[in-house]
């Protein structure tokens, strides 16, 4: 399939560069194909969905997972940045690293800044491996705890490419950019559906008889990487680590079984539920990687109903949107929200998605 299938003109300035105060104002555009679109909120959630319906919150936790250091060899520096983006063990993360041409197998990086110097006041790693897309493996000098409350102290908030490139990062992004519910550490990127929840939309979902299920997708610096290729068969998903409990797979199951949607609050919940469900459309417990990748005739086995921001151009998550809800009915509701001012991306409004009949 043409990845110039998937791409649209977005105005610069319909990228959010903060979020929407309080979080549940944020505009919600509910998609019902074939042809409908109505134009809500956030905390119009509970009136949107029925009793009995379940919600399911991805509960990842952001790290800071940007690192700034130097390299030295043969009396030479050269600083490096690195996002890590995939835990590989106690001590190794897989990152991507710029400039990766700089960084040869071998090499020892120095990493820590100042103000928010780590132990010792550096975090020293050992480039294990080299891949494609300038990723690498990265092994550090501690391990366990210790590696995380290093990597705390080193490194900083991954803002998403297309607001870094317009401010820093600041204080308020260490709250902006975290879900209220999460606890589960290991992202590099929120999943920033999730993030339009508010304690008082959570007392009114409670209320109005719907339920809230958890399961943990680790997201990856991969979800920011551009797709390249002229074809979507020939772009290739990183893996994302997940976890499904056997307890969550149940109550899920009976939700179906009773006549209750699932409602998926972001892509990432839905691509591991859809990684964990069976052809049955029944849901086992699940722990492992996915790199699952969603474009339109894929065959949706577990989810009712998709709420999540709204995506860039020519990007997998544009593609599985698609799929979900179809494309051209995608293709209408965005260009509906460009003309009636929604914010794109992380921190900007959200959709609801229903799924398209016999996807």
């Amino acid at each position: 399939m043409k990845v110039d299938l998937f791409d649209f003109d977005l105005p610069e300035d319909r990228i959010a560069l903060r979020p929407a105060v309080p979080r549940d104002a944020a505009k919600l555009l509910v998609v019902r194909p074939p042809d409908r679109l109505e134009d809500r909120v956030v905390r119009d959630l509970p009136s949107l969905l029925r009793p009995g319906d379940a919600l399911v919150f991805n509960d990842t936790r952001v790290i800071p997972a940007q690192l700034e250091g130097t390299r030295e060899r043969d009396g030479t520096t050269a600083h490096i940045d690195a996002t890590l983006h995939m835990r590989a063990g106690p001590d190794r993360w897989k990152a991507f690293v710029r400039p990766a041409k700089r960084l040869q197998v071998g090499d020892r990086i120095r990493f820590g800044h100042s103000g928010r110097a780590c132990f010792l006041g550096t975090l020293d790693a050992t480039v294990a491996g080299k891949g494609e897309a300038g990723e690498a493996l990265l092994a550090f000098d501690l391990s366990g705890p210790l590696l995380d409350e290093a990597i705390h102290a080193a490194g900083h908030v991954p803002l998403p490419p297309y607001i870094a490139s317009k401010r820093a990062e600041d204080e308020r992004d260490h709250i902006d950019y975290q879900t209220i519910y999460a606890r589960e550490e290991g992202a590099v990127a929120a999943p920033t559906a999730g993030l339009h929840f508010t304690p008082e939309l959570m007392r009114a979902l409670e209320a109005a008889g719907i339920e809230r299920h958890f399961v943990t997708l680790h997201v990856g610096a991969g979800t920011f990487l551009p797709v390249k290729a002229d074809d979507t068969d020939d772009h290739r998903m990183h893996e994302e680590i997940g976890h499904v409990s056997a307890e969550t797979a149940e109550a899920l199951n009976a939700v179906r079984a009773r006549g209750g949607r699932i409602v998926s609050v972001g892509t990432t919940s839905l691509r591991l539920l859809e990684s964990a469900a069976g052809d049955d459309g029944r849901l086992s417990a699940w722990s492992g990687a996915t790199d699952i990748f969603i474009t339109p005739g894929y065959r949706f086995k577990f989810i009712d109903a998709l709420m999540t921001n709204f995506h860039l151009p020519r990007s997998t998550l544009f593609m599985l949107v698609s799929a979900f809800a179809g494309t051209e009915m995608m293709k209408r509701a965005y260009a509906h929200a460009i003309e009636s001012g929604y914010r794109f991306y992380s921190y900007g409004d959200a959709s609801l998605l229903f799924r398209s009949e016999g996807r």
